[in-house]
């Protein structure tokens, strides 16, 4: 393991481990002493990795209030503040969706359905932008404090930047910014079908972050509301398990991968 300090390759490890079982080094070159997490954004952690990413994956996935998991971890022996959650939940979720979003960068299909739904900030009503393809998966999600040609704009960058290409097509409501922001952002050769109807699937599809988020009764600050819906919507994508319409997985199927792909979330975490 290369040393965090001077970035040598001639370490040695010690014996000796962490309170937490974390293998310690010793570098040769510049003497500093560390563990395997020195450097990471996981240093100074006071509970194993594996429980602190738990914590936050339970936060985003369930219907679970700050106050919920500090009780059902404190029957598991784990005794920390709903606070701790909270603290772990900001400093984790942008780090949990940024890897997400990286893993899964190229994969969608080239007809989007676009739509915006109502998430309420401080007592104001913002709007979740959210674009999935033709077989359900998740294109991108953006929040915006206005519904307007800005945000419109802003959002397809965003999701051609993530693709990596502009759809065929796009599937919206009437709303009158998405013309010309299709236009100007996507192109004058991108299909833009405007009807409510053909949308359905997309405004059934809202329902994931509305139940999650309906139990909270809002957000406090619009920072906070962006990060949670983002990894929130990624989470939800990366153990979706089914990834055409209709696909029939059976439900021991569906269990052997979720296992799978919990292990190489937390894998895929701890080694950014």
């Amino acid at each position: 393991m290369n040393c965090p300090h001077c970035a040598s390759a001639t370490t040695k490890e010690q014996t000796k481990k962490t309170a937490l079982g974390y293998r310690t080094f010793r570098c040769s070159d510049c003497k500093q002493a560390f563990n395997e997490q020195t450097g990471t954004p996981f240093n100074f952690l006071e509970y194993p990795t594996d429980i602190v990413l738990l914590v936050v994956l339970w936060r985003l996935r369930y219907k679970l209030s700050l106050r919920d998991l500090a009780e059902m971890f404190l029957e598991r022996g784990w005794v920390f503040t709903h606070e701790a959650v909270r603290d772990w939940e900001a400093q984790f979720a942008p780090l949990i969706a940024e890897q997400l979003r990286t893993k899964r960068r190229g994969q969608a299909g080239t007809s989007w359905y676009v739509d915006e739904t109502y998430i309420k900030v401080h007592g104001k009503w913002c709007y979740f932008y959210r674009a999935i393809d033709s077989d359900g998966n998740l294109v991108d999600s953006m929040l915006s404090e206005k519904r307007d040609m800005e945000a419109a704009t802003r959002f397809f960058k965003q999701a051609v930047e993530m693709v990596g290409y502009a759809p065929d097509q796009v599937t919206t409501d009437g709303h009158d910014s998405y013309p010309r922001a299709i236009r100007e952002t996507l192109g004058s050769h991108v299909l833009h079908r405007c009807n409510p109807y053909l949308n359905n699937r997309l405004e059934q599809d809202h329902r994931g972050i509305k139940q999650r988020y309906y139990p909270m009764r809002g957000f406090g600050r619009f920072s906070s509301a962006a990060r949670f819906c983002r990894t929130f919507d990624e989470l939800r994508q990366f153990f979706r398990f089914r990834t055409i319409m209709n696909q029939s997985v059976p439900l021991a199927h569906q269990r052997e991968l979720f296992r799978q792909r919990l292990a190489a979330l937390q894998a895929l975490v701890q080694i950014s």
